[in-house]
């Protein structure tokens, strides 16, 4: 309709009362929202107010000016995975996954190999052409490492959901770095994800490529058997070839 209406919801840390009204209208105007109006006002709990408001945004978008870099790879099918790795790799692709250093959370590395998957997805552990392997959390990178040449992984991912004073940055680029002083950075495909991982930044950083909120182990699956098939026409060496 282009009329610039929205919807918005929001709790805020304040007593159900009058004043919380005035302050949720407030806080909406600041974000350009025109004649606010609340439709739902509720407690939560004695000090948190639940707020949902209707309201013309006064901000504009020109949609046709927004451009964004089309994906690099196909998204292929279970079957069309199974194909390809069949018939044009011969031999399943081993993954080895972990959430480095001082990252205790594993919400997401799970999500794309745990064979119960994301969103109705399953994960790679459930892929036959897969060899999956999740080490887990708090993994230090020289243990992930001495694990990847000892299976001969195709494919490093890594998983980082801290990001408090850029801890993220600093453990990724420690394990790029040791990964170059073992000389095999280039026989892996090297992939990381988290909710502050873009493909532009893991690309930034050394990686292969980064996934970030949402990703699917569909979408995480088709990068990796599109990239491996790549490789292998451009004769690249694997960690099997050693």
């Amino acid at each position: 309709m282009n009329d610039g209406m929205v919807q918005i919801s929001f709790t805020l840390p304040i007593k159900n009362d009058d004043r919380a009204t005035a302050i949720a209208t407030q806080y909406c105007e600041k974000m350009g929202i025109i004649k606010p109006k609340i439709v739902k006002q509720e407690s939560l709990d004695p000090n948190f107010t639940f707020f949902v408001i209707y309201g013309s945004c006064k901000h504009k978008i020109e949609i046709d000016q927004i451009k964004i870099k089309a994906k690099e790879y196909k998204i292929l099918s279970h079957e069309e995975m199974e194909k390809i790795v069949k018939n044009e790799i011969g031999r399943k692709i081993t993954i080895v996954g972990a959430a480095i250093e001082s990252d205790a959370h594993t919400v997401g590395l799970d999500a794309i190999l745990s064979a119960k998957g994301f969103a109705g997805d399953h994960g790679l552990e459930s892929y036959n052409f897969f060899n999956a392997i999740n080490l887990g959390s708090q993994v230090p990178s020289e243990e992930l490492i001495k694990k990847a040449l000892s299976i001969k992984a195709d494919v490093v991912g890594i998983s980082q959901i801290i990001t408090q004073k850029n801890i993220h940055i600093y453990n990724l680029s420690k394990l790029l770095e040791l990964l170059e002083g073992e000389g095999i950075r280039d026989r892996i495909i090297l992939i990381c994800g988290g909710p502050r991982i873009s493909n532009a930044l893991a690309k930034e950083l050394g990686y292969d490529a980064g996934f970030g909120p949402g990703t699917t182990p569909t979408r995480v699956a088709s990068y990796i058997v599109n990239e491996f098939l790549n490789r292998k026409k451009k004769k690249r060496k694997f960690l099997s070839d050693l």
